[in-house]
């Protein structure tokens, strides 16, 4: 049976893939932060409910939404640490995005509240974004 956090991740992946922000409003706090790393226009600490979900549209209209990101595993200590690795692809201004990321998810009471990203080559990531 799978543990419910890597479920909740699971559900999170799935709203995020169809864009459905209502759905992702429902498994994050409202004061939850997205930390993106790198030194990219799309880099920084992305702080409350709308300020991570504004950061999730820009991503769409940055690429002419597409970018994607295709779950690969998620793993969980059953104390309110979630990893999740994907790999996200994008096309954007004639440039193609195809990265290993991973992200470090923190829950408390069956909610994210941290969400801190990591990526397997800055530079590429940031040359996307740039």
């Amino acid at each position: 049976m799978e543990h419910p956090h890597i479920t909740l991740i699971r559900k999170g992946y799935d709203a995020f893939s169809r864009g459905d922000m209502d759905t992702l409003r429902t498994l994050l706090t409202s004061d939850c932060t997205h930390h993106v790393p790198g030194s990219s226009p799309m880099s920084g600490d992305f702080k409350g409910i709308e300020a991570v979900l504004g950061y999730y549209g820009k991503l769409a209209e940055q690429t002419g939404g597409t970018f994607k990101v295709e779950l690969q595993n998620v793993l969980t200590d059953g104390r309110g640490h979630v990893m999740a690795f994907h790999r996200a692809s994008a096309e954007r201004d004639g440039r193609t995005l195809d990265a290993m990321e991973g992200i470090v998810f923190r829950i408390i009471g069956e909610k994210v509240t941290d969400i801190d990203e990591c990526v397997e080559d800055l530079d590429v990531v940031d040359a996307f974004w740039s």
